[in-house]
């Protein structure tokens, strides 16, 4: 088995085969010998943004919310929301930690924390996350589907997603460019 993976950065191949996830950039907010899940960090839905979802939700805004982008944090529970979070926001019981300053809650009070005078530092919404049964995450890595990176702050948070899988491939020193569906294995 792998390493535990919490925390990293998981960077779609070319020839990954799942349409939902080409060019994906994924934070694994839990890897255990069983399950694995995490929240596509680059897939801003089209129609709808953070103001307009706490409207939806009936959760008054004290503040002037930003006009971030929910994003399609993965094709599974696309019904439920979730929030990468910055560790100065904590919910006893609801809050887990993911490392690097990131923290993950899918419950009301963060939304309501974001929309108050005490928001975290950073946040970003998704609905749905991306799921994989046991040994399904490792199988995939195997096949050359995920290349595995570091979460940085402006990868998680940053608001450039039509960049974030290029910066992070970048980062590994690998030029997007000469990526190629067929992959490899030495």
């Amino acid at each position: 088995m792998l390493t535990d993976l919490t925390g990293k950065l998981l960077i779609a191949m070319p020839g990954i085969g799942d349409n939902r996830f080409s060019r994906s950039l994924v934070l694994v907010c839990a890897h255990e010998a069983d399950y694995a899940m995490g929240i596509a960090l680059n897939k801003p839905m089209d129609d709808l943004t953070l103001p307009q979802l706490l409207t939806q939700l009936g959760i008054e805004q004290d503040i002037q919310v930003p006009e971030n982008a929910i994003l399609s944090g993965g094709p599974v529970g696309t019904d439920r929301g979730f929030v990468v979070h910055t560790g100065d926001f904590h919910s006893d019981g609801a809050t887990m930690d993911i490392g690097h300053d990131c923290c993950l809650t899918a419950t009301r009070d963060i939304l309501v924390a974001i929309a108050s005078g005490e928001p975290p530092r950073e946040s970003i919404m998704a609905l749905g996350y991306s799921g994989w049964d046991a040994g399904q995450l490792e199988y995939e890595i195997a096949e050359n589907a995920w290349i595995i990176g570091e979460a940085i702050p402006d990868l998680v948070y940053g608001s450039e997603h039509d960049s974030k899988w290029s910066r992070a491939l970048e980062l590994l020193g690998i030029d997007a460019s000469r990526l190629h569906a067929g992959g490899g294995s030495a």
